[in-house]
């Protein structure tokens, strides 16, 4: 009997053992691939159908109705798709190629908050409460902010400015708990909204006939949920004062760089009252170079050994905040978390970007997808200051003239990819 048990402790010691060498060695060997920048060889590729269902488990003619899906979105745009690590869909229409970089609109909003996560790891002691922290103060923003023009700012949290629920005036409708209302004055949108006087509440303005403020908060912190670009572009002045750079700069550092973005920057620039980075939008990046962030993001803000993100930072942004109980949106991120949308995952988490615009992480399957849209304009030297591609001579065409813009769209994008897979 003595000897039956030595060999169950021994045989159970090797099946630990084994287990242990399984998880560091097999479950990390999942994760440890990593596309060099495009310029060194890029994504590996799935091409071929059988490729596709091989890597994947996805099948290539449903990704196909998927992407005329999309091309009867928008007027420009593409659909990429990265499952398991390799690059399985790629395909563009209108002015939308793999060299375009077109003003993404909102989708840098998502930028601006993970600077934020990258800002709290390298100045712990400025945020000793983390994400509770109070940051309308002076060690936070430059003097021009004081005195706050409302003194409840001194009380707004940062993770309540991310998440939307500081009270900063923005878009109709708002939310309290769940419930749809209204606000007058509305706050600034668009590139109104990136600017530091308006977004400070230094100055007011009027936007397409209709006046804006930021001069009153229009709830107690925490009270309700308005997307209000303002309050986005306050975190980027935050990132400014303390890194003592512009957030284009900062981003370049910690993301462009190790990330092996190729040539990228910000829109706005036919704007002349925005001479900072624009903190609200505005991001312009290749469709490749923002799998690149997408998978940053999947990895929970690892990129090859390096924490580029704090883990904890990513899913805290990734699933539904507690400071924001009003509505799905979470440190810059939408979420399912609660199963707003039926047909998604719970742990699928996005952002989407004026112009059609939209990018997906689904970690429970392993992906993540590109929606590309845009308008005219969004793709012009004019908006981003960098050089516009030439159209590709055999570009597919768009199938509308009317690009829909609602969250319909953007959750039936995602539905159609994840029903490709078998």
């Amino acid at each position: 009997m003595k000897k039956i048990k030595g060999h169950f402790k021994i045989s159970n010691l090797f099946m630990v053992i084994a287990l242990v060498f399984f998880c560091i060695y097999g479950c990390e060997n999942k994760h440890t691939y990593f596309p060099p920048s495009d310029a060194q060889g890029g994504w590996r590729i799935a091409a071929t159908n059988e490729e596709i269902q091989q890597v994947a488990g996805m099948d290539k003619s449903k990704l196909d109705d998927a992407f005329e899906f999309v091309r009867s979105t928008t007027k420009n745009g593409g659909l990429l798709v990265v499952r398991h690590s390799y690059l399985v869909y790629e395909n563009y229409f209108g002015k939308g190629q793999r060299e375009a970089t077109p003003n993404l609109g909102s989708c840098g909003k998502s930028f601006t908050s993970i600077a934020v996560g990258i800002l709290m790891k390298e100045h712990p002691d400025l945020f000793p409460d983390g994400l509770d922290q109070k940051i309308f103060a002076p060690a936070y923003f430059p003097s021009k902010a004081f005195p706050l023009p409302d003194p409840r700012m001194e009380d707004i949290k940062l993770g309540q400015l991310l998440s939307f629920t500081a009270g900063i005036r923005g878009n109709n409708p708002v939310y309290i708990d769940g419930k749809p209302s209204k606000i007058d004055p509305v706050g600034p949108d668009g590139w109104y909204g990136m600017t530091d006087g308006y977004a400070l509440g230094l100055e007011e303005g009027i936007m397409k006939d209709i006046p804006f403020s930021t001069k009153t908060l229009w709830c107690e912190p925490g009270g309700g949920y308005s997307y209000a670009t303002a309050s986005i572009h306050d975190a980027s002045i935050m990132v400014r004062h303390i890194a003592l750079m512009e957030l284009e700069d900062y981003i370049e550092t910690n993301l462009a760089k190790p990330l092996g973005w190729g040539r990228w920057g910000y829109g706005y620039k036919y704007a002349s009252q925005v001479n900072h980075t624009p903190g609200g939008g505005g991001i312009a990046l290749r469709s490749t170079d923002m799998l690149r962030f997408c998978y940053m993001l999947l990895h929970e803000g690892r990129w090859n050994g390096q924490q580029i993100v704090p883990e904890e930072y990513i899913r805290s942004a990734s699933k539904a905040s507690p400071y924001n109980p009003h509505y799905p949106y979470s440190l810059q991120f939408n979420v399912n978390s609660h199963g707003d949308i039926s047909g998604l995952p719970r742990d699928a988490y996005w952002k989407i970007g004026s112009g059609g615009h939209c990018f997906y992480i689904v970690p429970s399957l392993d992906l993540i997808v590109w929606k590309l849209g845009g308008r005219d304009g969004q793709y012009s030297t004019n908006d981003t200051g960098l050089p516009e591609s030439e159209p590709l001579p055999d570009a597919n065409q768009p199938l509308t003239d009317k690009p829909e813009f609602n969250e319909n769209v953007y959750a039936k994008t995602l539905e159609m990819v994840i029903s490709s897979m078998k």
